[in-house]
């Protein structure tokens, strides 16, 4: 039996899409708050936890970035389906690569990649966020089965000659590897509008006659045109040879650069120093280049259309997907549930609860689905306010003409119950100084009332 890992909770008790089945979910399952706090920790804005202790990625130059490699290597070892290689190419190079295997084409691979390495201490944009979406692009497909082989690629040494990725190009050719198509993200959060607001939102895809390189192009246009997004492409051919997809075209590899648009001049005026902060970057804009390529990583990866949705019913949960065998979980012990493999399956205690399906040669898992079987009424937006979220320390939560006892349940995005306070006053506070930087999830009750809101612990 796999290790269950469920990735968020449900914030709605009635019908929940906890993994996608098809681009348009996947790309609405791209989430800014996720987004927004790996950029600050691996930028260094905020600190973050590596092998267990409280750490700050101030700085990622090529001969000082071990940490930042560990960072990803955790991040990347909290997905299922993935195959991590931590490929050492010198003696400071590594090369961070996850690889995730098709079900019906696994010798047919797409690449999704950026350099990790820079130059000052921050550089938000150069290239955290680059490595912040292929994460992102990571932690949503990796849930999924795909017909063909994706590989999510974090390069070293890109700033002092694109070392780590002239190092695996060549090692692929060389091993004959047939890989379809490279897609390299490498600035993608800097737009001189201002953030939020309307604008060109232009970004680049540069291109060569390499390989089938223009169709790699032409495919991630197709994508654009295909569902809705506040972005203007600018394609340019001849593209530049100053960034990693240029090693994979020097082996004969079909690549594409994509990022912020260097062409009209619209590119961070921060470019390699550390003004390149956090708080320099259009969020919005990023956010819509991040659904984007993970869009296209969906779409070239062939996503199987496998039903993981479950419908709550009031006292029953029932797995969307017919003719298939199935397993539920209990989360709170991560561990399935001895005799209920049936489609539906009906808990005798409140809990919180997923089911693992399969169908043909795909297993998925949901995420874990807070089940009450009270049957209580959700709280009105008027009667709780929390805040701040995101919260560094001391979380407030305030109940609007509330003389019941209110109960605070916290949990972390794996389903683990890790804070639990009960208190009578309208006014409650819950301290998360010492829980680790993620999202987390306030389940708030009452005897008549309850509510599931997503904290941001910075």
């Amino acid at each position: 039996m796999k290790t269950f890992n469920a990735t968020i909770l449900c914030l709605f008790l009635c019908v929940f899409n906890s993994y996608s089945q098809s681009v348009q979910d996947i790309i609405n399952q791209v989430d800014i708050d996720v987004l927004s706090l790996i950029l600050q920790e691996y930028s260094g804005e905020v600190s973050t936890i590596v092998d267990g202790n409280t750490v700050t990625i101030t700085n990622r130059q090529q001969a000082n970035n071990d940490l930042a490699a560990d960072y990803l290597v955790e991040k990347l070892e909290q997905l299922n389906n993935i195959t991590i290689t931590d490929q050492s190419f010198n003696t400071n190079g590594r090369n961070i690569i996850a690889t995730q295997i098709g079900k019906t084409n696994p010798n047919d691979i797409y690449i999704i990649c950026a350099h990790y390495d820079t130059v000052a201490d921050y550089c938000a944009d150069d290239n955290a966020t680059g490595t912040a979406a292929v994460l992102e692009a990571a932690r949503i497909l990796s849930t999924q089965c795909l017909d063909n082989t994706i590989v999510y690629a974090l390069w070293d040494e890109e700033e002092i000659g694109l070392n780590g990725s002239a190092f695996y190009a060549t090692q692929a050719a060389a091993n004959g590897d047939n890989i379809l198509g490279v897609l390299n993200l490498d600035m993608i959060g800097y737009d001189s509008d201002a953030p939020g607001t309307a604008g060109d939102n232009e970004f680049d895809i540069d291109v060569n006659n390499f390989a089938n390189s223009i169709d790699v192009k032409d495919d991630i246009v197709s994508v654009l045109n295909s569902y809705t997004f506040d972005l203007s492409v600018i394609v340019v051919n001849p593209g530049t040879f100053s960034s990693d997809h240029s090693s994979f075209w020097m082996n004969g590899y079909s690549a594409v650069l994509l990022g912020e648009s260097w062409e009209t001049n619209d590119e961070t005026p921060f470019y390699h120093s550390s003004g390149d902060r956090f708080n320099t970057i259009d969020l919005p804009y990023f956010l819509e280049l991040t659904k984007l390529t993970t869009a296209y990583m969906a779409t070239v990866g062939g996503l199987v259309d496998v039903d993981n949705s479950i419908t709550n019913a009031g006292s029953t949960l029932t797995s969307d997907q017919s003719s298939a065998t199935y397993q539920w979980i209990n989360c709170d012990t991560n561990s399935p549930i001895s005799g209920a493999t049936s489609q539906s399956y009906t808990p005798t205690v409140d809990g919180i609860y997923a089911v693992e399906i399969t169908s043909g040669t795909c297993t998925e898992v949901s995420d874990c689905i807070v089940f009450d079987t009270l049957g209580l009424d959700d709280f009105l937006t008027s009667e709780v306010k929390i805040f701040p979220n995101p919260v560094k320390t001391t979380l407030n939560v305030e109940i609007v003409d509330n003389n019941a006892t209110i109960a605070l349940d916290l949990f972390d995005v794996s389903g683990k119950l890790v804070l639990q306070k009960t208190h009578t006053n309208d006014a409650i506070s819950l301290h998360m100084k010492n829980l680790p930087q993620g999202v987390y999830f306030l389940k708030v009750s009452s005897s008549e009332k309850t509510g599931t809101y997503k904290i941001v612990k910075e």
